[in-house]
Formats: C-alpha cells, structure tokens, sequence
C-alpha cells in the first residue's frame, strides 16, 4: 500500500512538474488552455485544446490569435486582435473580437476600459489539437463524471500491482 501511494504522489509530482516546466519556457502563465465557445469558428471550434507561448519581447500584431483575461471574468477568452493602437511613448493597447462575433469585444472589457494592454495577455495561439478538449468540457458540464473518473483513476493508480 505504501508502494502505490508513493507511486501515486509521484505521479501527481510529476504532472506538476511538467505544467511549471511548460510556463517557464513558453512564456505564458497558461501554456494550454481549451476553446470553450463558438465564437472563433470557423478558426477554432468548442473543445479545441490551444498551445500559447507568451514572449514579452514579441509585439503583438493585427491579426493574431491572443488569450486575455479581463479583470471581474475568472476564464480568459480566445480572440483575435483587430486593431493596435500605438502611442508616441511606446505604449501599445489593442482591440479584439471573435472571429464568429458581429461586434468589437469592448462589451467584454471590464467597466470603462476599451482597449486591452499587453499585461492582459495569457497568452498567443502557437498551435492546436482539434477536438482534444472535450474532456474538460464534459468534466466542466457533468461534475458527477468527473469525480468518477478521477476515482477510477485513483483507484487504478493505487490498486495496480507491478510485476
């Protein structure tokens, strides 16, 4: 029994260790997150699992496919930036708007703001799995699967016995 939880914690460790690893080299505070609406179809559709990297060296441009937070809103949204706005000082702020979406994403931003800035930014779209991310969101959707899976999972790691 001490066998499996010890294998069990280092398995967990393990997950772990690669997640940190991930956000230390791409840069992004998220390195993969999943698409959870429709609104960047046809580009991206629901359950898309998106790879981000986040080098603050790297001007953002009119165009890409960004992740941002807003401050009030706990999940970042996937959107494209449509226009940058530059100022004199170096200052870079920049709209976004999904590509399935008839309007700006202004009605997005938190109270009085109209332009996002680079500290909003989790992260750029580098790459994708289609599809891949439905798990999460029928994790998200039906907890009770969720926590049987988790305790199939747990019961498997602890149960098995290695040869």
């Amino acid at each position: 029994l001490y066998y499996q939880v010890l294998n069990f914690a280092m398995i967990v460790s393990s997950a772990l260790m690669i997640w940190k690893g991930l956000i230390v080299v791409t840069g992004s505070e998220s390195p993969i997150v999943v698409v959870l609406s429709g609104s960047m179809e046809p580009a991206f559709h629901r359950g898309d699992l998106l790879f981000l990297t986040n080098f603050h060296d790297d001007p953002i441009r009119a165009g890409e496919i960004i992740v941002f937070k807003v401050e009030g809103r706990d999940i970042p949204i996937v959107h494209r930036v449509i226009k940058i706005h530059e100022k004199e000082n170096g200052n870079i702020k920049f709209l976004t708007k999904g590509d399935n979406n008839e309007v700006d994403d202004r009605g997005l931003y938190k109270e009085g703001q109209n332009w996002l800035e680079k500290k909003d930014v989790v992260g750029r779209a580098r790459g994708f799995l289609p599809y891949v991310g439905m798990v999460t969101i029928i994790m998200n959707d039906y907890p009770k699967f969720k926590y049987a899976l988790l305790a199939v999972m747990g019961a498997y790691v602890l149960l098995k016995r290695e040869s």
